[in-house]
Order: C-alpha cells, then structure tokens, then sequence
C-alpha cells in the first residue's frame, strides 16, 4: 500500500508531456480528460497516503513536482496559444519560481524547512486548477468566456500575487529569526 500514492504521484508526472502534445494539437477534450485524471489522482493519491499512512519522503519531493508540471505547462501552453493572456502565465510561473527559489535558499541557509501551506496558497492552487478546467472545458464546448474570462484573469493573477506575498513574507521573519538565533 505504501507505494500506491508515490505510483500515482509518478503517473501524474507521465501525464504532463501528454496535456502538453495534447494542448499543442488543440485536442481539447482530450486536454481536459488528462487534466482531470491528474487531478483526481492528486486527491486519491493524498487520501491513500494520509489514510493509510504511507507518506514518504520520495512521495513528499514529487507530488509538488507534479502539481507544478501540470499547471506551469498548462498556462504556458495556452499562453503560447494566445488563449490566456501571457502576462498571466508569468504571474504564475513566476509565483512558482519565487516560492520553489525561497525553499531552496532557506534549506541552503537554515537546512530543513518545514512546508506548511497556506490558506491564500490553497485558495490560489484552487484558482488555477479551477481557471484551467474553465478554459478548457470552453474550449473543448466551445463555449464563450469572453465576459468571464477578465473576471477570472485577475482572479487567479490577486491570489497567485498574494501566495507569493505571503510565502516571502513569512520566510524573511524565519531567516530574521534563525539569523538572530545565530547571533552571540
């Protein structure tokens, strides 16, 4: 039991070159089945882990790595598809870039850091993951978001601002902290 969620975790990851070819062919149906396997297989694969106690530290590593893969390589695409507009997917790649370089120069300084997500962060990941459903469930009905989709543009662009804003926030009073900690 205890690999099935790191399997998943895996499987998630082997979904992201296919959203991608799949995006690339303007296959939009198919893009939003793979988009919701990977999302259902995020829930079940956290739910089995918790569950039955089969976290790991592999597991812990490449579930974020999936997450990421999945929505940076959705918003890129359809950025490049000029479906989105392209100062959105910077927004949210560079949240990304922001939020993974601040761990990597906190565990570089001060070892392990603990990840605990926010609650902006959750509603942030939820955001995105709901904008991406939205545009290409749209796209696959061909359905108009042109009244929606500003609305929800800078939906995701406030809370993907704010995550940001919250995560540097937060590990400038840690590095404070363990710095004064290390002061004679």
């Amino acid at each position: 039991m205890i690999y099935i969620p790191n399997i998943l975790t895996l499987a998630r990851i082997g979904l992201v070159p296919w959203l991608v070819v799949l995006l690339q062919e303007e296959r939009f149906m198919l893009s939003l089945v793979v988009f919701v396997v990977a999302g259902v297989s995020d829930a079940l694969d956290g739910f089995i882990a918790k569950r039955f106690n089969a976290q790991t530290s592999l597991g812990a590593l490449l579930d974020p790595l999936a997450d990421k893969g999945l929505l940076v390589s959705a918003y890129v695409m359809l950025s490049v598809m000029q479906v989105i507009p392209f100062w959105l997917m910077v927004a949210v790649v560079f949240r990304d870039i922001v939020i993974v370089g601040g761990y990597l120069v906190m565990v570089l300084f001060f070892g392990r850091v603990e990840m605990q997500p926010l609650k902006v962060s959750k509603l942030n990941t939820f955001t995105q993951i709901a904008y991406i459903v939205l545009v290409l469930a749209a796209l696959a009905w061909n359905y108009d978001l042109s009244l929606a989709l500003p609305w929800m543009n800078y939906a995701v662009l406030i809370t993907s601002v704010m995550s940001g804003i919250a995560y540097v926030y937060i590990w400038s009073i840690k590095a404070t902290n363990g710095l004064e900690a290390d002061q004679p």
